[in-house]
């Protein structure tokens, strides 16, 4: 591959799952993924998503719980 990811131990959740998991709707898992924020792979005229890049995105998109007012 090019950007020298291996993919040989990579466990893959589909875009259903994505979203159960993120709690969000199939179309943001898509947008996530058409936008190159959610890296995926495409089988036929299905997506994969790597399970590590959606743990890697929940951990970037968390909010910092000392800055928050409330």
């Amino acid at each position: 591959m090019a950007d020298g990811q291996n993919f040989a131990d990579a466990r893959f959740m589909t875009v259903a799952e994505v979203a159960e998991v993120m709690r969000v709707s199939k179309m943001t898992v898509y947008r996530l993924i058409h936008s190159a924020e959610l890296p995926a792979v495409r089988f036929g005229r299905s997506y994969r998503v790597p399970e590590n890049a959606v743990a890697a995105y929940l951990r970037s998109a968390q909010i910092d719980g000392d800055s928050a007012t409330g």
